[in-house]
Parts: C-alpha cells; structure tokens; sequence
C-alpha cells in the first residue's frame, strides 16, 4: 500500500477536533467495504513494516503521533539527508554512488573577474579551439568601437592579432598583441605580459554581463552534448536556476505575458548559437533543428508557482528558516509535463525554474545546470546539482548505465554546472558539503583493519585471520600501493584503473576480489577531486580523417576487415547438458543461513581497532548452528522455468542438467532458491559461451560499413585525454580507461612510434561483429611496412590484464568468436589477437 502523509497525519489532525473533509475521514471512518471496519484498524492489526521514503520531512508532531497509529513491526526511514540518525541498516553516500557509476560526473564551468590595470577594457576567453588544419586559436568576447556604439563581440583570434586594430583602436587594448595560445593550460598570452585563463572575464564586468555570460555558455554546453546524445536516441535538457520569476516572466498592464530579462537574453544568445550549429547537411540531427529547434520562443519554458487568484506565476513561498519551498503547484506542473519533456517531438530543451523549489525538477535527462543568482549556501548548491545527477534514458526508457553502456558511463552522463563563481570556489565549497555527509570510512590500509574482516570465496564468508592481514599489509607495501603512512597510493589507484594491479600471493588469489573490495574502501580525500572536471579545459569538437586514411595500405587493411557476417552455431545439446553438469557440480555452492552463539568476557586493555572490529571482548567458547529451514512457503517457484529463461535453453534441457546433478548440488535449493537458480544460470552460461565458440560458423553477407563511421559519434572530447598521433587515420587518438598512463594509451603510443607500423585507427563502437553472447568491437586496425613482420594486417583487442580477463567467460567468448573469425575462417591476410602491450603484439605475431 502506497500513501501520502496527506491521507493520514491531516485525518489525525481532523480526529483532534480540527477542521475536516471527506478525503481526510477516509483512513479513519468506518467502510463498507471494510466489512465496517476502519481501514487504520485492518492495517494495525497486520503489524505492517512502514517505508518512510523522506522521512526528515514527517518532523512534525501531528505526523509523528498520526505514524504510531499503524502499530509498525518495525520502520525503514530512506533518505539522503537524516535529519535523526536511526540504526544504520545500508549506507550509498555520494562517493559510494559515484565510484560505482550510479549518478553522472560533474563538471564545473566557474568564472573568475578581473580587472585590468588602470583601465575599464572588457576582455572574456571563452574557449581555445582546436582545428586539424590550422594552429590552436581562442574564441575571445571584446569590445568593437564603432561611430555610434561600443559592441561587445566574439571574434576567433590568433597569434599576432592585434586587438588594438581589431577593436577599431580602442586605447585600452593599445599592447594586447597575442604571443600564445596554449591549449593544455588553456590560457592566451599578451606581449605585455597579461595572460588570460579561459573562463576569465576582466574589466568592468556588471551581474548583468555575468548573466548573460552564463546563458550563453549553458547554450553552447547543451550544443556541444546534443548531436552525439540524439545520435543514441537521448534527448538533452539544460535547467536553469533563478531567484525572481520576474527575470524571466512579466506581465504588461492587461495581464499578458511578456519575456523578461533573462529570457530576452536567452533568446538572443540562442538564436546567435543555432546559426553556428545549423549546416547544410542533412543528418537527422539538422533535420531535428531544423524542424524542431529553429524557433527560440518555442525551445524554452518556466515552471514556476502558481498565483490561484490571477493564475499568474509567482516566487515559490519559502517558510521561515527554510532555504527551500513546499509549494505543490509547481510539483504538479514539473511533474505532469515530465515523461513529455524527454520526447524529441517535444521542442523544450530549455527549462527556467525558481531556485527555492527543493525537489520534483530532477528529469534523468538535465545535462546542463545554471544558477543565475548568487552564492548559495553550500547545502543548497549540492541540492540544485543533484537536481541533474540522475543517470540518463533514451527514447525507450532504457538508463544509460553500466549495463548498458560499460565504461562508456561517464563519457555520456556528464553534468555541466555553469556556476556564477570561480570553478575553485564552487567545488570546495560542494567537495565541503559532500564530505560532511559521508559516513565514517577507514582511512589507513593496515593490517589491523584487515584483520577480522571476513570476504566471499566461492560464495562462501572467509575470515581473514592475523597472518593473512599481514601478508595483504607486506603485499600493499612491496608494490607501492601504500605510503609510509598506510594511506593507499596513487599508484594503486591507477592500476586498478587500467587492470593492472600486481596478483596477489598465491595463498590470497582465492580472496582476491574481496580483498580489493576493502582496499577501495579506504578512504581518500583526492578520491572526491575525481568527482569534478574544469568545464573550460580545452576539447576537440572535431577530428575528421586525414591523410593517413587515404594511403594504400590503410585502404588494403579496411577493404579486408569491412563486411558484415552472420554466424550460425550447431552443437549436440548433450555435450552441453555433460559440461554443465560437471561445471555445475564443481562450482556450485549456495550458503546456508547459519547462526553462532558466542560467550566471551571484556579484556583488560583494548585499543581503538579492537573495538572498531568488535574485538573488545575475549572470546571463550562459541557454538555454531545451522538453521534448517527447507523451502516450505506459500510461494510457488517454476525452478525449471526460471533456468530456462536466464539461459535461453528448452525446458527439456534444464530437466536434464538438473537431473544430472549430484543430490547434495541439486538438495542446494532448499539452502536459498534465488541464490541457487541465480548461479545455476551463471554456470550454464558460461559452458554455453565456451561451447559456442567451439561450434560457431561465420558466412559474410551483403553490405559494408560507410567511411563516415569513424567520425559518427559526435561530441566534444577533454584535449588532455587526446593522444596526439602521427599515423593514425585520425589527428586525435581517444582511448578508453579513465587513468592518463592507460593500456589502450601506452599502446597508441608504442605504435606511433614504432618503425614497422605503417598506420593505424581506433576501431568506432559502431564497427562490430556479431557474436551469441552480444556484438563485439574490436580496439585497433594496424597496418605494418611489408617486409617488417609476419602479418602485415592485424585486428588487436587491448586488455590491461590477461588474467583478470580470462576469468570473464562472457568477454573472453566474443575474443575467442573473433579469433575464429580472421584466424580461421576469413580468407583475408588479418589476424586477430588479444594483447596487453605493442611488444606482446609482435610476439603474439610471430605464432600465428
């Protein structure tokens, strides 16, 4: 049963002698339909377990008094601000869902005010831009002087232009000749020895040019995400914040609305940045601007409250003490327009929203947010991002997450905030306000924290004893993993980054994943410096083909590897139903619930690990039991029904690997029933992927894929992730793996500049080929001078780790399908292996 506190707490309040309705009489008004029973009185009776979804908002004593009324078994309050810490059952702070990539990245576009010496210039680095053909240049706002008017206007500068001629020699640009533009630093440099940051405005600057400033940045950041966003069916949103409805929606003296003063604003800046964007191609997505977007009146839209008595909109009521509003007609006109808001055929991409609204506004698909007030406090300005952190949907409703889109997550959930202060000051201030937040983390990787801490082995809790926490401690320390204070290292942060991190001891392998899992855990305060990125660090928005594209060899290599394939698979499904029993039999184990009673005294003397792991008491004598509790519920499970679903198999088949089993294997079910058929499944399956390899067939069919499929993904990349390479088909080279030294990095290297390479490309996602466990896509297509090694054409797949992969049978069974396909059944010169580094390429090679 889902109810508001509407429903309940107000009918309590009405029992009390207040004022009362219809509605609120309900809950505590004897029903026919309840056998003239009052509803409060059925629920009481079932002892009901109550779910508070915000309990911080049920404070109030009429709500609290109105809760005991349900006689609970017991109460789980869920909630991200407690404004009373009840027993902690499950904690997900902002830092747990973030680094397992459950909300978007954050990155801040701040701006810093200067002024000049002696002077009132304005100046405003927008960006550096990147082009293939010609030298970094800077997109820089100044002023014109005209015969009439002084113009604040955007020109794209260069080294040697002078802005005093440029600005129609305006005196206060006299020595502003530019001498550099460095796109890594993202600065320009002055021969008068003024270098300008970009997100830098000096001179004199009003909150009214700031504004504008922060409209327009948020357009251009919606452009920059939106093509490569509608290419995968995701519509983007930007919202912005602000503090007065009138500065965006006014009404003249007959009550009509007209546009107010940041809406005039936006309207302006988007029309100037739609003609930058519009083209004359015909993609889908111009097509989409054309025919959705071209209008500025129709792109955006206010959600704000709602005056009852002129029906005119007006600032959301804040109470008294309170940062935030309750006011509920805003809640209904956000929240009904909601599911539409994400439709294309909607052209509303732009959202204005008072900035005291304290939830509702908080659409999967905000990739832009602007507060266009001042400083917030900081609880507030963690309030307004989390309106946009929510993991994106496309056109079907299906989340972009890690399922769906792997390591991919952050490069398309990314959240630009447009802040009206510097980028240093809004993130320590938001780092500030998250910190306080976390719950309490390890901070040091000693053996006293391993010690007592017990990891699954095959399913099975394992207790890491003394010796074993001493060996991880002497394991942490041989590798550099952590420092002379026990904190965990860079080093091994990025190592497990790129699945590199040295094997533990033998004696530890088995514990291996647990044992990282508790590294991870421990805390770093550098850890929430990753959360954010500088919105104004230079990108490249364009890396067409170059030259490389055109020679020979490259078009030899892609005129061998471009077709597309269909594959067929017959095996006998006894072989399966063999393989599967036995891999069943020698992996399967679900636990059993077990219960230990243990008697033990105080100790003397304790320290704070002892009593941190519960080791404060002896213990003197402990009895373990297990609880034997057969499936014997109301609730009827389809076993063989449920195997087949997860395996894609006859239900005939299942029957046969069950009945295959040994009885203690199959007797497992009575232990956990959705523990045994979530393993069943997992071990059929990867017997499946194995046996699939062995019998899969590959028949090329028509078609090929077009050139363009390598400039297909559109979207600005962060310049410091771009590898600049000589012999790829691309100027820019973008890897995957979010650590600088990663696998896939080292390797472009390596081959750039190796003698024997030819030239080479990063593989697109939209290169694949198809598999039964799902469509595989290659890394990298080489092609090396003939003459210098043994196959001049080879297809590579980088993997950081060769060990940690082989124990992914899903992902080593697309490899393997791929093996198959170019080194024994293609009639083409490429061959195809797995490889951590370009030396292990040309070993690999020479056993081909």
């Amino acid at each position: 049963m889902i109810i508001n506190t509407h429903a309940f707490a107000r009918s309590f309040a009405a029992q009390e002698g207040k004022k009362q309705n219809k509605e609120q009489l309900i809950i505590y008004s004897k029903r026919d339909e309840f056998a003239s029973r009052r509803p409060i009185d059925v629920i009481k009776a079932n002892r009901p377990i109550l779910i508070l979804d915000e309990p911080q908002k049920m404070g109030g004593a009429v709500t609290q008094n109105a809760l005991k009324h349900f006689n609970p078994l017991f109460t789980l309050n869920y909630s991200a601000t407690h404004a009373v810490q009840h027993n902690l059952v499950y904690v997900l702070d902002a830092l747990d869902a973030f680094n397992k990539r459950l909300v978007k990245k954050i990155e801040v576009k701040g701006f810093e005010v200067k002024n000049l010496r002696g002077t009132d210039s304005y100046l405003f680095l927008e960006q550096i831009v990147l082009s293939p053909k010609k030298p970094p240049m800077a997109r820089i706002e100044m002023e014109i002087g005209y015969n009439k008017s002084v113009n604040r206007e955007t020109r794209i500068l260069g080294v040697d232009d002078n802005l005093y001629h440029i600005s129609q020699e305006m005196e206060q640009y006299r020595g502003y000749t530019i001498s550099e533009v460095d796109p890594l630093r993202g600065t320009v440099t002055f021969t008068n020895g003024e270098v300008l940051h970009t997100g830098e405005v000096r001179g004199d600057v009003s909150e009214t040019d700031m504004r504008r400033i922060q409209i327009r940045e948020t357009i251009l950041s919606h452009f920059e995400k939106e093509e490569k966003n509608f290419n995968m069916g995701i519509k983007t949103l930007s919202l912005f914040f602000i503090d007065e409805v009138a500065k965006y929606r006014q009404y003249d003296e007959d009550g009509n609305e007209q546009l107010g003063e940041y809406g005039q604003m936006f309207e302006e800046e988007y029309f100037h940045i739609l003609n930058e964007y519009l083209t004359l191609e015909n993609t889908p997505y111009q097509k989409y601007l054309r025919d959705f977007c071209r209008e500025p009146a129709d792109v955006h839209k206010g959600y704000f409250s709602i005056d009852k008595k002129t029906g005119r909109t007006v600032n959301s009521q804040v109470k008294r003490g309170s940062e935030f509003s309750e006011d509920i007609s805003a809640y209904d006109l956000i929240l009904k327009n909601k599911e539409r808001l994400l439709s294309f055929e909607e052209p509303t991409r732009f959202i204005f929203s008072h900035s005291a609204l304290r939830e509702g506004w908080d659409n999967p698909n905000v990739f832009q947010i602007c507060t266009l007030k001042h400083a917030a406090s900081q609880t507030a300005k963690r309030q307004e991002v989390g309106r946009g952190l929510r993991l994106c949907v496309n056109q079907s409703g299906n989340r972009m997450d890690a399922q769906s889109c792997g390591d991919r997550v952050h490069d398309i959930n990314m959240l630009t905030v447009i802040a009206s202060e510097s980028y240093k000051d809004f993130v320590a201030d938001l780092q500030t306000d998250i910190k306080k937040e976390l719950y309490d983390r390890p901070t040091t990787a000693t053996s006293e924290y391993f010690k007592g801490k017990y990891v699954r082995v095959d399913g099975v809790p394992t207790l890491i004893d003394g010796p074993k926490a001493d060996m991880i401690e002497f394991y942490l320390i041989s590798n550099q993993y952590v420092d002379m204070k026990r904190k965990v290292t860079d080093k091994y942060r990025a190592d497990i980054q790129m699945g590199t991190v040295a094997p533990l001891p033998e004696e530890l392998a088995p514990m291996a994943e647990g044992i990282h899992q508790l590294i991870q855990s421990v805390y770093d305060e550098k850890v929430l410096t990753d959360m954010f990125t500088d919105g104004h660090e230079t990108k490249v928005k364009e890396n067409p083909l170059n030259e490389n594209f055109a020679k020979k060899e490259f078009q030899a290599l892609w005129k061998e590897i471009n077709h597309k394939y269909a594959y067929t698979v017959s095996f006998n499904s006894a072989e399966l139903v063999q393989k599967s029993v036995d891999h069943i039999n020698n992996k399967l184990f679900v636990s059993e619930l077990q219960y230990t009673t243990t008697v033990g005294r105080q100790k003397d003397e304790m320290n704070e690990h002892e009593l941190e792991r519960g080791d404060s008491f002896g213990r003197e004598r402990t009895r373990t039991q297990t609880l034997r509790q057969t499936h014997s519920g109301h609730l009827k499970y389809d076993l063989v029904g449920k195997i087949a679903q997860g395996t894609v198999l006859t239900r005939r088949t299942v029957v046969n690997i069950l009945k295959g089993l040994r009885a203690d294997k199959f007797q497992m079910f009575k232990n956990n029933l959705e523990e045994f058929i979530t393993k069943v499944v997992r071990l059929i399956n990867e017997q499946k992927a194995n046996i699939i390899v062995d019998h899969i067939t590959y028949n090329q069919i028509d078609g090929q894929y077009d050139n363009t499929i390598f400039v297909a993904e559109k979207g600005a990349h962060d310049f410091d992730k771009a590898f600049c390479a000589n012999k790829a088909i691309q100027d820019y080279v973008f890897t995957d793996g979010i650590a600088e030294e990663s696998t896939e990095r080292k390797f472009a290297k390596a081959m750039d500049a190796a003698d024997e390479v030819c030239v080479y490309a990063k593989l697109p996602k939209g290169f694949h080929i198809p598999t039964p466990v799902g469509n595989y896509s290659p890394d990298w297509a080489i092609a090396f001078h003939e003459g210098t090694v043994k196959h001049i054409f080879f297809v590579a797949e980088t993997k950081g780790s060769m060990e940690s992969f082989d124990l992914r049978p899903i992902e080593k069974a697309k490899t393997d399908c791929a093996k198959k396909l170019f080194n024994e059944m293609s009639n083409s010169k490429v061959r195809y292996d797995v490889v951590n580094d370009y030396q292990n390429l040309l070993n690999i090679m020479n056993t081909l």
